[in-house]
């Protein structure tokens, strides 16, 4: 097998030698990149750790893998409204699983693909990362920029504002459930949005300036909107018949399924938002322009808690806990 800085160098750095335009005034090779962040900007940064059998299936398509990994990183600088710029990756490789060396070459090309053609479709520099030996998990840095001031969180939601999600829900642990039933035609939209999410970094700057709150649905609707809601001290009120729920999902899994999987399933990756009731119909607007919805599911209120969810309520995804957060 290639030796670890060969085996970087041959499939996970970039083909196209760094620059100033991408922002790396030292890239990989030494012991750290050099990153040179735009004036008056802050830099957004976020890690997130995939791992075999827990975030991914083991015998899930390498190419899908790479892309994976990153755009669930990707996705919490889309909750931001940040631009993306650089990236760090942790390749733990697991040896064992191959059957030879050319298994293994084949395997990292297809991952690396993956990896790249996201990095590509989302002007984000991969500036370094690191290759070891172990139980296969990837590790992703993520960084861009946003103006001063101008970055979206979570604690900004008020009382009267609407809550709203992007695109569509479900789609994450519908196409868990497929996969799980033997289903493996990746031009099955449940799978694509299971395997291959699409973080929603263009809608993010389009909300950056309209929405009062937002994040990132990875941990299913109910828990994340409980993460929101703690931040921000308020109440919603959830219109579960408002649900936007993904293609072919009912038919997959019937409607009370479909919906317990929109509110609880996770993995969906796109972005719940708040906004004043003004804003609702511009939001929109915008983001029909880049071919996606933006459907108001609920308000928020004074009341602590949530109401019209039961009897969904089930929780969302956590990793040591069970139970509503």
């Amino acid at each position: 097998m290639l030796a670890e800085f060969d085996l970087i160098r041959r499939y996970l750095m970039p083909s196209q030698k760094l620059n100033a335009k991408d922002g790396v005034a030292l890239g990989g090779g030494d012991d750290a990149a050099l990153l040179v962040p735009q004036a008056n900007h802050q830099l957004a940064v976020s890690v997130d750790t995939s791992v075999v059998d827990v975030h991914f299936p083991h015998d899930a398509p390498a190419f899908a893998v790479g892309h994976r990994a990153l755009a669930v990183a990707l996705s919490d600088l889309a909750a931001m409204g940040a631009d993306p710029r650089w990236c760090f990756m942790a390749l733990t490789l697991d040896q064992r699983t191959f059957f030879d060396d050319a298994a293994i070459h084949a395997w990292i090309k297809d991952f690396a693909d993956g990896f790249h053609s996201l990095c590509q479709q989302q002007s984000t520099t991969l500036a370094g990362g690191d290759v070891t030996s172990g139980a296969l998990s990837i590790g992703v840095t993520v960084m861009g920029e946003v103006l001063k001031g101008r970055a979206l969180t979570r604690a900004g939601a008020r009382p009267g504002d609407m809550i709203a999600v992007t695109g569509a829900l479900g789609g994450g642990a519908g196409g868990l459930a497929l996969w799980q039933r033997g289903e493996r035609d990746l031009k099955h939209p449940l799978l694509r949005r299971y395997l291959l999410p699409e973080p929603r970094l263009a809608a993010g700057v389009v909300l950056r300036d309209m929405a009062t709150a937002a994040m990132d649905i990875s941990d299913g609707l109910l828990a994340d909107l409980a993460h929101l809601r703690a931040a921000s001290k308020v109440g919603a009120i959830i219109d579960v018949e408002s649900l936007p729920l993904a293609e072919t999902l009912i038919e997959s899994l019937g409607l009370e399924e479909a919906r317990n999987a929109a509110l609880s399933g996770g993995d969906d990756y796109e972005l719940l938002v708040t906004l004043a009731p003004e804003n609702v119909v511009n939001a929109q607007r915008d983001l029909r322009k880049q071919g996606l919805a933006l459907t108001v599911i609920g308000q928020c209120s004074e009341t602590l808690g949530v109401e019209g969810i039961a009897p969904y309520s089930k929780a969302g995804w956590q990793h040591f806990n069970e139970g509503t957060p």
